[in-house]
């Protein structure tokens, strides 16, 4: 599909935030200067032309009690299909990258409440015959949240305020998510339909209103459980061919400092803590997504000049193997424990 100016602003508000409101594609047309049906028929050619991959609401999943991590295996060539099979099995792993490094497997996976990550990893890493795997889990979360720059006018060193931090997460621990909130979050995390009122059919399934479930929808965004509402776009359909896992060797006395500054970059997605190992010494993990690799090297290079830190490395992705979504709150998971795990899932 051939995108137009159009066509890049109306990505350009979906991918930031979906409005929380009955008539959400109204809502954004209105921003746009546009009529909701021109908006609607936009919108769902670019889904039907896989550049939109989903709309749908984004949950942190720690906030609802799931432990996760991201996970790097180090897998000889000859076993990598069926080592990447093997783990994309899993309900819970929801991205797997094969990468440019030693480490050439890399996935995220999310157990929920009650489960084991290190046993479901250890698990993982037999099944695959991973010749070597490391827990990489969020040690301080510096910023999450996609904005790829769809129009193409972003400077490489432009830097905004994260829209999710630890912050935002922590919100969390003074609430306790009730069975109730958890029959909300089954309701609203299936994708939501490109029509003038998404909200009516989750809604209905709830027994409430459309105007309902959203007031229990901002509720659960104002205690740390819902991020947003957004789409998520098919990022190399997007233009965005290339993406770079920016990891930094940072000594730990200046993390706490140099890991906002790096967060700070709008070219910048996801930046975390995560521990170090005798043979991985990079603790900050930076995401940046380009329309080529030269354009994710100029914001590596940004980053590395503004901070000083001259030790990192750019793993770039050369096969994305699984890219989805944790379903919460489902059967999945303990099906899979059940058929792999039995000693644990016996627990």
């Amino acid at each position: 599909m051939e995108m137009d100016d159009l066509d890049r602003r109306l990505l350009k508000e979906i991918q930031e935030s979906l409005p929380v409101s009955p008539t959400p594609y109204a809502a954004i047309a209105a921003t746009l200067g546009i009529d909701e049906a021109t908006a609607l028929q936009r919108l769902q050619a670019l889904r039907d032309d896989r550049i939109i991959r989903q709309i749908n609401a984004i949950f942190d999943t720690r906030a609802l009690g799931y432990s996760s991590s991201l996970v790097a295996s180090r897998i000889a060539p000859e076993r990598m299909v069926t080592a990447a099979q093997v783990i994309n099995s899993h309900p819970g792993v929801t991205h797997n990258y094969e990468r440019n490094d030693d480490f050439n497997l890399w996935w995220t996976v999310a157990v929920p409440p009650g489960g084991s990550l290190e046993a479901t990893v250890q698990r993982l890493h037999e099944l695959s015959g991973a010749e070597s795997t490391r827990i990489l889990p969020t040690l301080k979360l510096f910023k999450i949240g996609v904005n790829l720059d769809i129009t193409g006018n972003r400077p490489a060193d432009a830097t905004s305020t994260p829209e999710y931090t630890e912050d935002n997460r922590d919100r969390s621990q003074a609430h306790t998510l009730t069975p109730r909130d958890r029959e909300l979050v089954c309701a609203l995390q299936d994708e939501l339909a490109i029509t003038a009122r998404p909200f009516d059919a989750p809604a209905a399934s709830v027994g409430l209103s459309a105007e309902q479930l959203l007031d229990e929808a901002r509720r659960l965004q104002s205690e740390g459980y819902l991020r947003r509402f957004a789409a998520i776009l098919y990022h190399r359909r997007a233009g965005f061919r290339a993406n770079a896992m920016g990891v930094w060797a940072v000594p730990a006395e200046d993390v706490a400092e140099v890991g906002p500054r790096m967060a700070a970059f709008t070219a910048v997605s996801h930046c975390y803590e995560r521990p170090t190992y005798p043979d991985w010494p990079f603790s900050i993990f930076t995401m940046v997504h380009g329309r080529s690799t030269d354009d994710c090297t100029e914001i590596l290079a940004a980053i590395a000049r503004t901070t000083g830190i001259a030790q990192y490395r750019a793993l770039y992705s050369t096969r994305e193997w699984k890219k989805t979504r944790v379903r919460y709150f489902t059967p999945e998971i303990a099906d899979w424990e059940r058929a792999n795990m039995p000693d644990a899932a016996a627990v």
